[in-house]
């Protein structure tokens, strides 16, 4: 299963071969849908791969579902069995384009960009768009952003019994240094 997420990975990465690239296999990226009054619903995966083409702007990541965790490990395994179906759906994987980048105007001071994509979750695409802070320091290209998901536009079902406890709009936040 390891070695076809790595070849799958690679292969989904293959149109940036030739570019400028940069990327990272330690992204962090979470995801919160928490609601007032009851347990926090907060996940974390530090091991998100990302790569820049820098003469586009084009951009892909990729993360093991799998690879996110919460607080608690019940609340993990119902998020893997019931709400990801990681068996079924075992990465989440997004393609996008940073709007108007020009990476000879980076620079140590952040700039706001917009990125706009495809994010593939439970097996379903959806179009985003996101908010992002990118600089450039040390060789090293820094980028944070976040955007708002529905569980319901992904096609995962949410059981009546815990509708209340979960948000409808999920936040997921990024941030990513990347290295040539």
């Amino acid at each position: 299963m390891k070695r076809l997420i790595i070849l799958s990975s690679v292969l989904f990465f293959t149109g940036f071969a030739s570019a400028q690239k940069y990327s990272s296999k330690t992204g962090s990226v979470t995801f919160e849908a928490s609601v007032p009054l009851f347990e926090d619903v907060y996940a974390k995966d530090n091991n998100n791969v990302v790569i820049l083409n820098t003469d586009t702007g084009e951009m892909a990541s990729v993360s093991v579902v799998k690879n996110f965790h919460f607080k608690t490990k019940l609340m993990e395994e119902h998020f893997n069995e019931s709400y990801a179906e990681t068996g079924k759906y075992p990465k989440a994987t997004f393609k996008g384009k940073i709007v108007n980048f020009d990476k000879t105007k980076l620079s140590a001071s952040p700039q706001k960009y917009t990125v706009q994509g495809t994010l593939n979750f439970h097996g379903v695409d959806k179009a985003v768009s996101s908010a992002a802070s990118i600089y450039s320091k040390d060789g090293k290209i820094y980028m944070q952003g976040s955007f708002m998901a529905r569980p319901a536009d992904h096609n995962v079902t949410i059981p009546k019994m815990v509708t209340k406890k979960v948000a409808e709009n999920v936040k997921v936040e990024y941030n990513y240094v990347m290295t040539k």
